[in-house]
């Protein structure tokens, strides 16, 4: 059984980052494979390069990252999506999974803490309510559009 249209999710834009590209290849894998749009980065100030040229609905970030750790790129990402609808910001560690180390995520601005290997059915789970066609659409950094729903958004 078909949903109709206006119904169906809305494939989103994300950004996977970490140091392993094999973490980075499998994730990118998944995601690509539920019709989601993918971009990788190895190292955080790439994180940042690709954040200021593009616009997404999802960030995925390994704390532990070289050049930049994950919890400065979701500080400068909160800022440098400050008055827009900022992305849902997922952190994925395979070391920094105290309770401490959560609250800290949280408090620099994380959305989830996910520890590696993190459950895929979880990951894919925290992102449908980005997909859903009747939020506002976001097009570019700083900027929020509308598209009427229940049509899905353009792409640049």
């Amino acid at each position: 059984m078909h949903l109709p249209l206006w119904l169906e999710a809305i494939p989103l834009r994300v950004l996977v980052a970490d140091d392993n590209r094999d973490t980075v290849l499998t994730l990118a894998a998944l995601l690509q494979s539920e019709g989601h749009e993918v971009r990788c980065a190895y190292k955080g100030t790439e994180v940042m390069r690709i954040a200021h040229l593009h616009r997404f609905d999802a960030v995925i970030l390994d704390i532990e990252m070289p050049e930049m750790s994950g919890y400065a790129i979701a500080q400068e990402l909160r800022t440098l999506y400050y008055g827009a609808a900022p992305p849902l910001l997922i952190a994925i560690s395979g070391k920094w999974n105290k309770p401490s180390e959560k609250l800290l995520a949280q408090a620099v601005g994380f959305d989830h803490h996910l520890e590696k290997p993190c459950d895929p059915n979880l990951l894919l789970e925290l992102l449908k309510p980005r997909a859903l066609p009747s939020r506002t659409q976001p097009d570019e950094v700083g900027r929020v559009g509308s598209t009427s729903w229940p049509f899905a958004r353009p792409r640049p």
